[in-house]
């Protein structure tokens, strides 16, 4: 009686053993998945040293690019946050004009149950076992939660089944959106009913400014995130460089007025239709701008200069707050099982084809930093290749081993990463103001669906960079060969 009751208690024991055995087996198998942090810079240009511009003070995001990967030829899918955003999240190119509005995520994600198709590539993450934290501007909303400029702020997320946590430090702005149109002073645009300026100096620490605090709070979560037993998500959202220009007086002292370039591209384009461009409605809304832009007469040379010496130095401001996150990965030790993405928005001409702002579709809306650290793959590399913001949400599930649901519009470049002679079709497709553009290798084509001429408009980037020509007319056999690259893409029909 006694050796079988032993043989019993012993089984039982055994029995245990396995099954925390097992367990610890999950946790070990999901603990050696990698982290991820994901930084998204709102209305950041390739304006980084990185990117070859060694006026701009950015050593911080240009280490990073040092250790990761630095894609050259990277474009947005719309020229818009919201939208942007919505086709990074779910890899998918917009299918309707609706989808081309800032409200895009709140409108057809947002009131939606959940079901077996996530809801962006972070619920993905979420459902094989990540801890998703989002800090910030990840989706379009400033803090996640759905409300209106004016309102107090909601409890309603713009992405429901996404994030185990979502946090924000509101500080004196007392909501998300004061927040993102903060002054120093605790006000805010709207608060000031517009009746301000579209840059700010202030001799204040980098808490002083919505984007300190950010960063302050993405220091202390990773420390917490570092000690769980499970890879965790953390997404960081940066306001600036998005307007107004608000960035602490040491990051301005970076810069001499005087030195910094003007655009070399301060003229509407040639054989171009004034449709296709606009007259920098957004900067002209701060009310106390000292100059208003339009279309008929550019700024004054000096007022350029002080619109981008603002922008740069709310860029250098952004780019400390990545140092302080970069090198709280390195403290605690886990750099090196932390897959780092920095990506921008959307781009923002200042003052290019004598436009103050984004929402067109030439390369200097369309184009902006993609830089991705992924351990024992990327070290310094400069990929040439064009690349979408759709192609992100693959390629993270690629390089975290997790399956994807289902198929996106994108595709995975971690064979970029890993081969020299990787095949990959180079074709990034945008759109916005009743047009659709592709850009290759070496061409932009670009057709609008309106009755204003010229309606299509070609660029060779390999002779004109800054787009100032659009050689349509003068190529007809070339734009009957790439135009069929526009057939299946047309969402204007």
């Amino acid at each position: 009686m006694n050796t079988i009751k032993s043989l019993a208690i012993l089984c039982s024991i055994n029995t245990l053993l396995s099954a925390e055995n097992s367990r610890n087996k999950v946790i070990s198998n999901v603990k050696s998945k990698p982290n991820v942090l994901f930084i998204c810079i709102d209305d950041l240009r390739p304006e980084l040293s990185c990117y070859g511009n060694k006026y701009i003070h950015s050593p911080n995001i240009d280490k990073l690019a040092q250790t990761g990967a630095l894609f050259k030829n990277h474009f947005v899918q719309v020229p818009t946050s919201g939208a942007s955003r919505g086709s990074m999240l779910t890899g998918m190119f917009p299918t309707n004009t609706s989808q081309l509005s800032n409200e895009v995520i709140r409108d057809f994600i947002s009131s939606q149950p959940e079901t077996e198709k996530p809801e962006s590539f972070i619920h993905q993450l979420k459902r094989n076992g990540y801890y998703t934290v989002g800090i910030g501007k990840i989706s379009h909303s400033a803090d996640g939660f759905i409300y209106n400029y004016t309102d107090k702020v909601s409890t309603v997320r713009e992405l429901p089944h996404s994030w185990k946590e979502l946090m924000f430090d509101y500080g004196k702005w007392g909501t998300g959106w004061n927040a993102f149109f903060g002054f120093v002073d605790g006000s805010s645009r709207q608060s000031k009913k517009n009746q301000v300026k579209p840059y700010e100096i202030a001799d204040v620490e980098d808490t002083g400014y919505p984007d300190g605090l950010t960063a302050q709070l993405a220091v202390n979560q990773l420390a917490q995130l570092a000690q769980r037993n499970e890879p965790f998500f953390l997404g960081v959202g940066f306001f600036k460089p998005h307007l107004p220009f608000n960035a602490p007086k040491k990051y301005w002292d970076l810069y001499d007025r005087e030195d910094i370039p003007l655009s070399e591209s301060s003229f509407i384009p040639e054989n171009v239709n004034l449709m296709s461009l606009h007259d920098s409605p957004e900067i002209k809304s701060y009310q106390l701008t000292d100059e208003k832009p339009s279309l008929q007469a550019k700024v004054s040379d000096e007022y350029a200069r002080t619109l981008r010496h603002a922008y740069f130095a709310s860029v250098s401001y952004i780019d400390a707050q990545v140092g302080k996150l970069l090198d709280e990965l390195e403290r605690l030790g886990i750099a090196e099982n932390t897959i780092v993405v920095l990506w921008g928005d959307n781009g923002w001409h200042l003052g290019d084809n004598r436009v103050w702002g984004k929402h067109t579709i030439f390369e200097k809306s369309l184009r902006t930093p993609l830089i991705i650290k992924i351990p024992g793959i990327t070290k310094g590399k400069s990929i040439e290749k064009v690349v979408s913001s759709i192609d992100i949400y693959p390629t993270i599930m690629d390089a975290c081993g997790i399956p994807m649901p289902h198929k996106t519009d994108g595709n995975s470049f971690i064979p970029l990463l890993k081969y020299k002679k990787a095949s990959w079709e180079e074709y990034a497709y945008s759109y916005f103001r009743q047009g659709v553009s592709v850009r290759t290798a070496r061409y932009r084509l670009t057709q609008y669906f309106r009755k204003q001429q010229p309606d299509i408009e070609l660029y060779d980037h390999r002779t004109d960079p800054d787009e100032s020509k659009n050689i349509a007319l003068e190529h007809p056999e070339l734009v009957k060969k790439l135009l069929p690259l526009l057939k299946n893409k047309n969402i204007y029909k």
